[in-house]
């Protein structure tokens, strides 16, 4: 009996990993469609600014870009803040952070970026209010409320980490 019970710990276990494992693949490919789904947005958004700036210089007229394309502008900054969130939360369910300093990927466990050196530190954000559908929400200047998730700080570091040859 002893061997039927391990046998049932070790195959939940199994699922439970494999359960975890499988949710954290769906969630990443959910950001990536939608992070797609933002970019197309973009595109139609920068196609409608160039659309208008053509038509004032066509009719030879000045175009005040506050006025007239403050309101796609600002569907751009809030996409692009929402791709931003995305993709930070696809590098927490990977367990990595960027370098602010040269972008690279890197585990979270490393206190310098192998590429350049610098200093990661990682400050845990505190959610605030949860983030609403941003396409059912009228667009304001401010920008989007930050979800919980993790950012990394790089201070750039003239010197070297100490390798152990020089402890």
């Amino acid at each position: 009996m002893d061997f039927f019970e391990k046998l049932g710990k070790k195959a939940s276990e199994a699922y439970k990993v494999t359960a975890e494992k499988t949710s954290k693949l769906t969630k990443e490919a959910k950001l990536k469609l939608k992070n797609n789904e933002n970019k197309a947005a973009i595109d139609e958004l920068y196609i409608e600014i160039g659309k208008k700036v053509y038509e004032k210089h066509v009719r030879n007229e000045k175009i005040d870009i506050k006025k007239e394309l403050e309101k796609e502008c600002t569907k751009i900054d809030v996409l692009a803040a929402e791709i931003e969130t995305n993709l930070n939360e696809c590098y927490e369910l990977k367990n990595k952070v960027k370098c602010n300093n040269c972008s690279t990927l890197v585990e979270k466990t490393v206190k310098f970026c192998p590429e350049c050196g610098a200093k990661i530190e990682i400050v845990e954000v505190v959610e605030d209010e949860k983030e609403e559908d941003l396409k059912d929400t009228e667009i304001v200047e401010e920008k989007p409320k930050k979800s919980k998730k993790t950012e990394t700080k790089t201070e750039t570091k003239k010197e070297k980490p100490k390798t152990k040859k020089e402890d």
